[in-house]
């Protein structure tokens, strides 16, 4: 048994870990099970009865344990530990869980794929999930991003077609080449994600190896009230890995879970996997006078205009006891924010705001916080919201459910309304469509031309013909189009690729 991994060896030392006798087994209630193995019936061969209870309790909770799956991000992994502020930019933000250097506040993490279902291949070419939740003394504080630094879509109407277009095709139910490539050939937009799907960073060597982001653009509020725009990053401490086409093939076969293996293994063996905390600021006045829309998640924002500035490290320390209780039942929402954290005008976040917590609802119910491992332990809640479907809580006991009250209910913050700002917002409202208005090639031309070298270039040449040629012939033709529209030699290239593996199907 020595010489299997820690993973494979769970049960063995959960055995040897386990200091009591051997436990009696009992119903939901307490009950104790005389006969574990043998439904009552009339006789040896007589039929069954109703009043079975041990029978009926144990497989009317086999009928509900599945809850239903995320609809986006389904199988990932997650694992626990802290966040230590190693540099003060209280200068930025006033969030509590950034007030001194060396402060340590606890965190979760989720690590997932974006579009398979929970059975999926680890090593399947796809976007990354990547989020952090901080467990502060204000409450809990989400970042839910990716490990791509962009998104493939601006607008959050396009949100549910985009990953629809991903998915399985309603009739056939199988991933169809052609609804992937007709819509993101008709959506110039994505082509700064496509690339990055396509390029060696769409298959990381697990999750301990990549970068994270949180794409989105928020507002941090300082202790003078004063504003600027963000973006976070998470700079893997543990260096850059990604898979060649041929090893993910082996691990599909050989072992599908190897990304959340990896994890679990490596927090097991005491090897800690890290990441360091940066931030990008831009002030308000350079975000007015901002050559590209600085909100619009398709686009970075270019590091020599807006440097990383060093915050912190996030540690991953413990893996989860139950990954039901603590992984799958673990909600993400980008609204869960803190005061000095505030949204920003991004389209694709203000639509986030409130699908996250929509879909949360739905999956977990109206009392999702009161679940352990999304609840703010570090703060007693205290609000005007009761009821509903699996209250755990003492439901605030007798406390007033309504505001105003004269009856000692919970009053507003007066620190919280320090740091709120004053936002100043004028326009028409209409229906602005981004589609064709934007730059969509400019930031696409700079991927192609200096963040990849020519190897890197031919790997992304590889990789896009041999998903493309699975499309109709229509769609190939508009997506060379695009492409040549972000480099003559990028078009050239791929139709050289395209003609060749038409050749070699025959």
């Amino acid at each position: 048994m020595c010489s299997r991994d820690p993973a494979s060896n769970q049960l063995i030392d959960y055995k040897t870990n386990d200091s009591e006798e051997q436990k009696e087994c009992t119903t939901s209630v307490g009950a104790p099970v005389a006969v574990k193995d043998a439904i009552q019936t009339v006789g040896p061969r007589g039929p069954a009865l109703l009043q079975d209870f041990h029978f009926l309790d144990e497989v009317m909770s086999f009928d509900c344990e599945r809850i239903p799956e995320r609809v986006a991000y389904a199988k990932g992994a997650g694992a626990f530990g802290y966040f230590e502020c190693t540099h003060d930019i209280s200068k930025f933000c006033a969030a509590t869980i950034f007030d001194k250097v060396k402060k340590r506040t606890a965190i979760a993490m989720r690590f997932s794929m974006a579009c398979g279902e929970n059975g999926t291949a680890d090593t399947n070419r796809e976007q990354r999930g990547f989020a952090v939740k901080f467990y502060t003394e204000d409450g809990i504080w989400d970042i839910v991003g990716c490990n791509m630094p962009v998104y493939y879509v601006r607008d959050p109407s396009l949100f549910p077609s985009l990953i629809h277009a991903q998915s399985r095709n309603p009739q056939t139910h199988l991933r169809d080449a052609d609804m992937f490539w007709d819509f993101m050939t008709l959506r110039p937009e994505t082509l700064h994600a496509l690339l990055m799907y396509f390029s060696d960073r769409g298959t990381p060597d697990g999750y301990r190896h990549m970068h994270g982001y949180g794409v989105n653009t928020y507002r941090m509020v300082s202790s003078t009230g004063e504003t600027q725009y963000v973006k976070f990053h998470f700079k893997t401490d543990q260096g850059i890995k990604n898979l060649d086409s041929r090893r993910c093939d082996e691990l599909k076969s050989n072992d599908p879970d190897y990304a959340i293996r990896d994890l679990f293994n490596s927090i097991k063996k005491g090897n800690y996997p890290t990441w360091s905390m940066f931030i990008q600021v831009m002030l308000n006045e350079e975000a007015k006078k901002c050559r590209f829309n600085p909100f619009d998640v398709t686009k970075i924002w270019p590091q020599k205009d807006f440097p990383l500035l060093p915050v912190g490290k996030l540690v991953l320390d413990r893996n989860p006891t139950n990954y039901f209780t603590e992984v799958e039942q673990l909600a993400f929402s980008p609204a869960h924010m803190v005061p000095g954290i505030e949204p920003s005008p991004d389209k694709m976040l203000q639509g986030r705001l409130f699908a996250y917590g929509d879909t949360h609802r739905h999956r977990l119910g109206v009392n999702c916080m009161q679940i352990p491992v999304n609840c703010p332990y570090r703060v007693n809640v205290r609000n005007f919201q009761r009821d509903g479907p699996m209250t755990v809580t003492d439901n605030q006991n007798g406390a007033p459910n309504y505001f105003p009250n004269s009856f000692c209910g919970p009053k507003e913050s007066s620190r919280a309304m320090a740091l709120q700002t004053c936002c100043p917002v004028t326009g028409d409202v209409y229906r602005y469509m981004s589609g064709d208005t934007e730059d969509n090639f400019s930031q696409v031309t700079d991927f192609w031309t200096y963040t990849l070298d020519n190897c890197g270039r031919k790997r992304l040449i590889r990789n896009l013909s041999e998903h493309l040629t699975e499309a109709s012939q229509f769609l190939q033709e508009r997506a060379v189009k695009l492409f040549t529209m972000v480099h003559s030699d990028f078009g050239r290239l791929m139709t050289e690729a395209l003609n060749t593996a038409k050749i070699s199907k025959f």
